[in-house]
């Protein structure tokens, strides 16, 4: 298996799930909302571990052909860590105490199952 391709793909969605969370940041900036740390920390943190997975597996070889067993690992972790990161801005936010509860903010998020373990604060 090549661990190095996969590392490479997972780079490079980290990445562009950083690039993503600059949407929410521009929102949080609009409306004032306090939010802004937590989007810039959490863009930083996950678009250097997607550069740094992507520079530390530079591709061996013209090979771009995935096998099966490379695509579900690939699928696997990459599930596992865009649901990690993810999880940042919740959990650098006011909301959540346990990264727990906001890696499953983050999976139910992502998988769009609608289960949420946020309380309605007053």
């Amino acid at each position: 298996m090549r661990w190095q391709f996969i590392a490479n793909i997972i780079g490079i969605l980290l990445f562009f799930l950083g690039l993503s969370m600059v949407v929410p940041l521009l929102v949080s900036i609009h409306y004032h909302d306090l939010a802004q740390d937590s989007f810039i920390h959490s863009i930083g943190m996950t678009m250097v571990a997607g550069l740094i997975l992507i520079i530390l597996s530079k591709k061996q070889g013209d090979d771009n052909y995935i096998n099966q067993k490379e695509g579900m690992a690939t699928v696997a972790l990459a599930w596992t860590a865009i649901s990690l990161f993810g999880a940042l801005p919740f959990y650098f936010g006011p909301e959540f105490t346990s990264f727990t509860d906001a890696f499953f903010e983050s999976v139910s998020g992502f998988t769009t199952t609608g289960s949420s373990v946020m309380t309605q604060r007053h």
